[in-house]
């Protein structure tokens, strides 16, 4: 895909991974709809990083699904069209953070994470779709995979890890209701500084210890950064155009685990 003057919505953009993704974006021609919701005193900063940069900024509470075909038409109003979805819209509750569960942080967490992101695909789908070449971004967790589980059983919770298993489920789907003019693809994202890294509260509440088991745990004994996020996104929309239903898994290994392979025994025969 040719990037030039293509129209991008990402949510969650107000800092963080989706800021990141949408900084990158622009950086390739894209025109940005950058939504937001809480996180006002980011909201300064947002403006003056993208103040040379053709962009929009909206301000949707994407809990409330039925404003999310306003939020799309917002941008369909003031740009044209829709080229690229970056679902980027996560709550993750952190059991170091919030303890025991509460039915309202569960209730929460689903809406957030797995909820809001099926609206959104549903109410972009058509626009995705008139643009002849769509494509989508779900961004997920590798929570989904290992959940409450090993050194990051502190970052996962239950409802976090059950809601982005259901992101995969919904990447399949989702890639064959859009073929063949809509392509949809996950990245799934580890211990990222901005998510469940250094940047944010949870990592400042665990121990050193279980810091450096989740160091020791990924293989390449590092945390990821924007700029990892920013350029697996951007091959997925550039470089990869026979690839839909796909989940990339960006985690330095994390999932495979921090044990290396020895050398092959010598055998009995």
């Amino acid at each position: 895909m040719n990037l030039s003057n293509k129209v991008a919505l990402v949510t969650g953009a107000v800092k963080g991974i989706g800021k990141g993704i949408g900084l990158a974006l622009a950086r390739e021609g894209v025109r940005v709809a950058l939504n937001y919701f809480d996180w006002e005193e980011s909201l300064p900063d947002l403006g003056r990083d993208f103040a040379r940069t053709d962009h929009l900024i909206l301000k949707t509470d994407l809990l409330d699904t039925g404003k999310i075909p306003g939020l799309i038409q917002s941008v369909i109003d003031h740009y044209g069209r829709l080229d690229i979805l970056i679902n980027n819209i996560e709550r993750g509750g952190w059991p170091v953070v919030h303890g025991p569960y509460t039915m309202d942080q569960w209730d929460l967490e689903m809406a957030t994470t797995l909820r809001a992101k099926r609206w959104l695909f549903d109410a972009a789908l058509p626009h995705l779709t008139a643009s002849g070449n769509g494509a989508v971004v779900n961004i997920s967790s590798i929570a989904g995979i290992v959940g409450r589980s090993g050194p990051a059983q502190e970052i996962f919770n239950d409802a976090y890890s059950a809601a982005n298993r259901g992101i995969s489920l919904l990447t399949e789907t989702w890639a064959r209701m859009g073929a063949p003019s809509v392509r949809v693809n996950e990245l799934m994202l580890g211990i990222v500084e901005t998510r469940h890294g250094k940047d944010t509260r949870g990592w400042g509440l665990l121990t050193e210890a279980r810091k450096q088991a989740i160091q020791d745990h990924t293989l390449l004994g590092r945390t990821g950064t924007l700029e990892d996020v920013a350029k697996a996104v951007l091959f997925i929309l550039k470089d990869a155009p026979f690839m839909t239903g796909s989940v990339l898994r960006l985690d330095g290994g994390y999932v495979l685990g921090g044990e290396k392979t020895g050398p092959m025994p010598a055998g009995v025969l």
